[in-house]
């Protein structure tokens, strides 16, 4: 007998809550850095999030041209790396520096949101760049706090952020 004395109710439950779960993870699963997302949906920030336009990386030692997100340029150093279609970022604990990497060709910018456990009003780094660039922002944030990171694409002609997106875990701004 199921729940409640009524035959095989119990059973079913848990078998509708099982098709509930999947499809809830196959609509709301981030596609994957090389993926094509299909449809980009609008991303609503909360209010109060400063943007801002990243400061392009320097040139490799050696060479003139900028680092380059497909020559995996990111610093060692660097925490939680998160991707999603055409943008991959990262969080370096020393000096606070915020990593937006373009990963796309498709007109788009890459962003990198930031959010802490503390109450700091939300920021996003934007890579205006293109494609194969990467550029950093830098922050100052509590160094008992953590942050976690929001990865996205950008358009800049309307302002519009979209999904597909990730997020990290929580990251000690420490780096401890």
């Amino acid at each position: 007998m199921g729940a409640r004395g009524i035959p095989g109710r119990g059973r079913l439950g848990a078998l509708t809550g099982a098709a509930v779960l999947a499809v809830s993870v196959m609509t709301t699963m981030p596609a994957l850095a090389d993926e094509s997302p299909g449809e980009l949906r609008e991303v609503t920030l909360p209010p109060g999030t400063e943007i801002v336009m990243a400061t392009p990386v320097a040139a490799s030692p050696g060479t003139s041209a900028p680092a380059s997100a497909d020559a995996g340029g990111l610093p060692a150093e660097c925490l939680g790396v998160t991707a999603s279609y055409g943008a991959v970022g990262c969080f370096q604990h020393y000096g606070d520096t915020v990593w937006s990497a373009d990963t796309q060709a498709d007109g788009m910018s890459s962003a990198v949101g930031v959010y802490t456990d503390y109450g700091r009003e939300p920021a996003v780094c934007v890579n205006p760049r293109g494609v194969g660039t990467m550029a950093t922002c830098k922050y100052d944030y509590w160094e008992k706090g953590n942050v976690q990171l929001l990865v996205m694409r950008y358009d800049g002609d309307t302002g519009t952020f979209y999904q597909p997106q990730a997020r990290s875990s929580w990251l000690p701004v420490d780096g401890k």
